[in-house]
This record gives structure tokens, C-alpha cells and sequence, in this order.
């Protein structure tokens, strides 16, 4: 059952089982003190009762009548509230009438606690001697009254008591009520951010605790909107990306694959023109065949920098190192007029399959970029290890590329290869920044490690 219940049913639960232990605990302490508060009434009034009855008894002989004065003073005495007085002979007879008891039924207590608080009467007897008679007064309790002002003053304070603790009971029930509301805006805003309607927000209140977690959740939801719109336009970037590169790949297929083809198409009719002549030309063949074979060689060279471009020829199988030093060696072939130095340092040790990847790919994009507008002398690649650990508590790799060229004009964007390695990076933890100046562009990447 109490499983069952939810925080605010338990919660108004145990304030209503404290205010009832409350309310339980007086009155059972009123109960305990009770028996000894009737018990010491008792004692006292016996006490004085008996005093003042020695006290008048002993001038009793004197009086003309002794007997009418005994009977008098045992009819005045049986007036007081708590003790009755009863005249008894020397065999133990009463001598007068029994004290009519006061019934009052609606003031009356009930007999368990009657018999709980006072179980037995007191009685004391008193001797006395009226000329050689022997006799006695009988004193005996009668707290009756006292235990009836105990008992309407338990009645009481259960009364008020209970209406008291009623009354607290629903003030808490109120402000508990109050304090928990935003719990439920809680949870249907979470419900909403799990239907994936993330500009849902909660309206901060109740408690510091849960406003706190209501401006958090806020936060939350806001974070997720923009991590969800970052994802939405990354995925059209990529899109977009896909379709540029494959527009490069077809324009550099049309510009550059397609008039080596047509080359070779024409001095291959050529040497066929020659083999058809009667006596064809030495001279010719060896022309036309140099031509072939200095464009069949620009065609593996091209073939060769497509393919680096789509896939890394011998990253998995030569490493890191290797497949850099291939690339520089392509980029060097196709422009020997630009220097190129890369610098790897021996400290970096395995980075992992996918640094590899980024790494490379970074090296590649910026080489890419130096070749196609930086119109740069002289490129620098440098690749080390860092001390700072990424975001995810990683090591780091710091890839920097430098050149020499013109950098980037005043209010110019990045391209969307940079774009898109930047973007790559930053989901695996890392960084990229490019700084232009005067000298030339750096791009330079941090790029988080696996462990060896």
C-alpha cells in the first residue's frame, strides 16, 4: 500500500499519524497522572477531615447533649463535597443514613476509567466515647467529582484537541499540496520533451529545491532543442557536403579524366593511321606512344588523388604515419614548386582508427585548401600530443598546418569542407580554429586520442 501511494498521500499520511501520536500521547499522559492526582486528593481531604473531627470531638462530653451534638456534626459533615461521614456504634452499626450519591449521568465518567484511576475507597475511622459509650466516625473519599473534572478535562482537550490537529492537518494538507504542485508540470513537460516537443517549459515554483529543478529542467529542454536543431542542420550540411563533393568528383572527372581520354583516343587513331600506311614512321610512333604514356601517367596520378580523397589508400594497413608521408609525396609530385614538411612526433604513439581518420582527414582538407587559394610557397604540418585532455577527459592530439600564402580576406567564411571537419571534431570532443594573418593561414585541430 504504501508503495502505491504517491509522495504527496505519503507526505499527508504521516502528518496525520504524527498529529494523532500528538493528540494520542497527551492524552494518554493525562490518564497516567490521573490515579496519583485523585490519590493525593483523597489523602488530603481524609487528612484535614479527620483534624477537624478530632478537633470538634473533643469537646463533645461537655455539651448538654451529647448525642444530639454527635448527630448534628455528622449531619453537617455529610454536606462536604469529597468525604462522607458516617456515625457508627461500638458494633459497627451505622448510627445515621448513608450518603445519597449524585447521579448525574451525562457528567458522569465512565466505570473503566472510574475503576482505572481509583479502583478502591478510602475510609478512616475515628474513635470516639460519649459517657462510657464507645463509637466511631467513618471517614470515607468520595473523589467522584475529581475524577469527573479529570474526565471532562480529557474530554476536552480530545475535543479541541481533535480539532485542532483537523485543522493543522488540512493548513499542511494545503501548503504540502502547494509546495508538491509543480511536480505534476514537471512531469508533463517531461512527458512533452519525451514526444520530442522540446520548446515545453515549466513554470518555475513551490519549493526552492523544485524551482530549482524546474530552471533546470528548462535549461535541459532548451539544451536539447538546440543539440536536436545542431543535429537537423548538420544533417543537411552533411547532404549538402555529399552532393559538393560529388559535383567536384564529376567536374574534375569532366575537366581533367575527360581530355586525357580524348588525347589518347587521338593518338591512338593516329598509330592506327600509321600502321595503315605502307611504311609508316618511326619518328610518329615514337611521338604518339611518349604522348600516351606521359598521359596515362597524369591519369594514375589523378586516379590516385580521387581515391585518396575517398577513401585513405593504406591508412589501416601502413598506419598514420605512412599514409601522411603518401600524401605529402602526391601533393609534392603535383606541385614541386610548393615545399612541404611534415613533422610527426615520436611521443604521439597510437591515437586509434578513428583519430587516424580525422587526422588525416584534416591534413588532407587543409592541404586541399593551401593548393586551391593560398597560392603558397612553403606548407608546414606538424603533429604532436598535448598536455590538456579534451572534454571527455581524453588525450589530445594537436594537428597544425601553416602556410605561407595570402589567408583569408577580411569577412570571409570557412568552406564547407572545414566546416564539416569542424564540425566532426567537435563531436568527438575536440576543437579546430583557423587564424589568417599577413603570413599566411594555420589551421590548427585538437583531436581526442583512444588509449593505447
Amino acid at each position: 500500500m504504501w508503495q502505491n501511494l504517491s509522495l504527496r498521500g505519503r507526505i499527508n499520511l504521516l502528518l496525520a499519524l504524527l498529529l494523532a501520536l500528538g493528540l494520542a500521547v497527551n492524552i494518554g499522559r493525562q490518564v497516567a497522572e490521573a490515579g496519583p492526582r485523585v490519590q493525593a486528593e483523597d489523602q488530603s481531604v481524609i487528612r484535614l477531615a479527620r483534624e477537624f473531627i478530632e478537633m470538634i470531638v473533643a469537646d463533645l462530653n461537655e455539651a448538654p447533649d451529647p448525642d444530639a451534638r454527635l448527630n448534628q456534626i455528622a449531619r453537617d459533615l455529610s454536606r462536604l463535597r469529597h468525604v462522607s461521614i458516617a456515625l457508627r456504634d461500638a458494633s459497627g452499626n451505622p448510627l445515621t443514613p448513608p450518603r445519597a450519591e449524585e447521579d448525574d449521568a451525562a457528567r458522569a465518567p465512565p466505570p473503566w476509567f472510574v475503576s482505572l484511576v481509583h479502583p478502591e475507597q478510602t475510609a478512616v475511622s475515628v474513635p470516639l466515647s460519649i459517657h462510657g459509650k464507645p463509637g466511631s466516625l467513618v471517614i470515607t473519599s468520595h473523589p467522584n467529582d475529581e475524577i469527573a473534572e479529570i474526565w471532562d478535562g480529557i474530554v476536552t482537550q480530545l475535543e479541541v484537541g481533535s480539532v485542532i490537529a483537523i485543522a493543522l492537518f488540512l493548513v499542511m494538507m494545503t501548503v504540502v499540496g502547494r509546495a508538491l504542485g509543480p511536480l505534476q508540470s514537471l512531469a508533463e513537460v517531461m512527458a512533452e520533451l519525451e514526444g520530442g516537443r522540446y520548446e515545453a517549459r515549466v513554470v518555475p515554483g513551490g519549493a526552492p529545491e523544485l524551482s530549482a529543478i524546474c530552471t533546470r529542467l528548462n535549461h535541459l529542454a532548451a539544451t536539447l532543442g538546440e543539440a536536436i536543431e545542431d543535429k537537423r542542420r548538420l544533417a543537411e550540411r552533411n547532404v549538402s557536403l555529399q552532393d559538393l563533393e560529388r559535383k567536384e568528383i564529376a567536374r574534375e572527372l569532366h575537366d581533367e579524366f575527360g581530355p586525357y581520354l580524348f588525347s589518347l583516343r587521338a593518338h591512338a587513331s593516329a598509330l592506327a593511321k600509321q600502321a595503315d600506311g605502307r611504311v609508316p614512321s618511326a619518328d610518329a610512333v615514337r611521338k604518339h606512344g611518349s604522348a600516351m604514356l606521359e598521359q596515362i601517367n597524369a591519369l594514375q596520378q589523378f586516379n590516385r588523388r580521387v581515391l585518396e580523397r575517398l577513401r585513405p589508400v593504406g591508412l589501416a594497413e601502413l598506419g598514420l604515419r605512412q599514409a601522411l608521408e603518401s600524401l605529402s609525396r602526391l601533393w609534392r609530385e603535383s606541385h614541386p614548386d610548393v615545399a612541404i614538411e611534415t613533422s610527426i612526433s615520436p611521443a604521439l604513439g597510437p591515437t586509434g582508427e578513428t583519430a587516424d581518420l580525422t587526422i588525416y582527414r584534416t591534413v588532407q582538407e587543409a592541404l586541399t585548401n593551401v593548393f586551391r587559394h593560398a597560392g603558397a610557397t612553403s606548407v608546414n604540418v606538424v603533429i604532436e600530443p598535448v598536455e590538456q585532455p579534451g572534454r571527455d577527459g581524453r588525450s589530445c592530439a594537436r594537428v597544425r598546418v601553416s602556410d605561407n600564402g595570402r589567408g583569408m580576406d577580411l569577412g570571409q567564411t570557412l568552406g564547407f569542407g572545414l566546416v564539416g571537419m569542424r564540425e566532426r571534431i567537435l563531436a568527438l570532443g575536440g576543437s579546430l580554429s583557423v587564424a589568417s594573418s599577413e603570413g599566411g593561414l594555420t589551421v590548427e585541430a585538437l583531436v581526442p586520442t583512444a588509449s593505447a
